[in-house]
């Protein structure tokens, strides 16, 4: 399964795109979309080059959780996972409550998964919360369509 433009999107929102190599809020080295691996403290990148790693990472990511997740998903179901496992990582997704959840088919238990996931560093960020409630919603809609998902 492959993410749709409106995963994409919800991805891209909280994201950000940041050129320059900045620490999150979690303490890793970052640019581009959210991209953590071979950053340079200090370096900088190309729009272009964000927007190419931002392909690679979500292939990646798509490949992973196609691979960990054994029961069927819809599209805004995948895009909700997709976006919670580009923010947590593979590694996260792997040892979640979330995953077992999931897998043992409890669709209807799988958004208060989501939602846990909102500390960096042990403290809860609003924007965090905000991402895991569209996320959460996302999931369990029926229709891409979840209205204004990324305010309050």
């Amino acid at each position: 399964m492959k993410t749709s433009a409106a995963g994409l999107d919800l991805i891209k929102h909280f994201e950000g795109c940041e050129l320059k190599a900045y620490e999150c809020a979690g303490g890793v080295l970052t640019w581009g979309w959210g991209h953590t691996r071979n950053v340079i403290e200090n370096g900088e990148i190309s729009q272009e080059k964000a927007d190419e790693l931002l392909v690679q990472d979500i292939e990646e990511i798509e490949s992973q959780v196609e691979s960990l997740v054994t029961v069927e998903l819809n599209q805004h179901q995948w895009d909700a996972i997709l976006s919670w496992t580009f923010n947590l990582g593979c590694g996260n997704l792997r040892s979640s409550t979330l995953l077992k959840v999931l897998n043992e088919g409890k669709y209807d238990k799988v958004s208060e998964q989501i939602v846990r996931w909102d500390k960096a560093s042990g403290k809860v960020l609003a924007g965090l919360t905000r991402r895991r409630r569209c996320e959460a919603i996302l999931f369990d809609t029926d229709s891409l369509d979840f209205g204004e998902p990324y305010v309050g």
